[in-house]
């Protein structure tokens, strides 16, 4: 399809599917024709407008104060020590059987995000809770469903838990300082503060666990890693090219337009596959095979492009890069355990449901 009709109506979606990557980008960055500013956008339905949900001036409105803090500079200041001693603590209680994701991969997420927004005496476990619900919510709507009740209730308990965060003196939070900064309203703030939640959560959770899995399923590649860890954020961003966090990003086309040669309706859906993009082999040679040492690895949309690139990336990419090295480097033989085989899954968001490792 991507080579003979990459904008394709997919009767399935109600929509059309974007399967190249010049256009994928070419509908990421024009948001003035492709918008997320749709009342059928699946996130804005679970937790209301946002920085996701909205595009123009009011993206920006909305944007704005969460920017500076996850600039790259502040992200390395603020968090590192934050991200080693959280690793170093996860670290030392695995044993010599685990299961990654959810001893590892997902607490490490939840704690950092957690800690950014401000949320510090909020139990993990119960962030682990309103995030899976928030997700499964996102991910149902998506398939053409309501938002289910669980969902509802997880962002209600959310939003009580930031409501007096939000409150707190200037210099407290990254929350505290976006309420006082006067561009947003309170409720404005919990939609967005759910949106670095969820966001924070679910795809770094996945980044982390899709590359320690890509590592440990082909040895020659992980090996070259362990000989040299100056590779291993490159290998992060092959893996993050081969299985992306988040598959698909949707859009609304705002007018008639011409995509490649599809014409695409006012108010139909486009639907941008960032699977299929990352795997354009007019881009990235062999694309199926994973490649530590791909020299274009970084041109991968995982990350998404124009007005929508992903607010946390750096933040992201500290966590991945200080994840999948510490766990290299305390256990020498790590390998995945074949009698629990695993496999990347999702509709929207991808990753192993469990990551089985040994370590001894």
């Amino acid at each position: 399809m991507r080579e003979r009709a990459p904008v394709s109506w997919v009767p399935a979606l109600g929509g059309w599917l974007v399967l190249r990557r010049d256009l994928a980008i070419e509908v990421m960055v024009d948001a003035d024709t492709f918008t997320v500013d749709d009342p059928r956008f699946s996130t804005g339905r679970v937790i209301g407008p946002s920085m996701l949900t909205l595009d123009g001036g009011e993206h920006g409105r909305h944007r704005a104060p969460f920017a500076g803090p996850f600039r790259q500079q502040p992200v390395r200041e603020r968090f590192a020590e934050v991200v080693a001693h959280e690793v170093d603590r996860l670290l030392a209680d695995i044993g010599p059987a685990a299961e990654l994701r959810r001893s590892f991969a997902g607490p490490l997420a939840a704690a950092v995000v957690t800690h950014a927004l401000g949320l510090r005496d909020t139990d993990t476990a119960a962030v682990l809770g309103w995030y899976d619900a928030i997700v499964a919510a996102v991910t149902e709507v998506t398939a053409g469903a309501d938002v289910p009740p669980a969902g509802r209730e997880a962002f209600g308990d959310l939003r009580a838990a930031i409501e007096p965060v939000i409150e707190q003196e200037p210099g407290a939070s990254v929350l505290a300082d976006a309420r006082a900064a006067g561009g947003l309203v309170g409720s404005e703030v919990v939609s967005n503060a759910a949106v670095m939640l969820f966001g924070g959560i679910e795809t770094t959770e996945g980044m982390i666990t899709n590359a320690i899995r890509h590592l440990l399923a082909t040895p020659d590649q992980l090996g070259l890693v362990r000989s040299d860890p100056a590779r291993l954020p490159n290998a992060i961003d092959e893996s993050l090219r081969l299985e992306p966090a988040a598959a698909v990003v949707d859009r609304y086309a705002t007018t008639d337009v011409t995509l490649g040669d599809a014409a695409i309706g006012r108010g139909e859906l486009v639907r941008v596959s960032v699977a299929a993009a990352n795997r354009d082999p007019a881009v990235f040679a062999d694309p199926d095979r994973f490649d530590v040492l791909r020299a274009n690895a970084r041109q991968h949309l995982a990350f998404a492009r124009g007005p929508h690139v992903c607010i946390g990336v750096h933040l992201a990419r500290l966590e991945a890069h200080t994840a999948v090295g510490g766990l290299l480097e305390r256990f020498p033989r790590l390998r995945l355990d074949p009698e629990r085989p695993s496999a990347p899954s999702g509709l929207v968001f991808r990753k192993p449901p469990e990551l089985n490792v040994l370590t001894a």
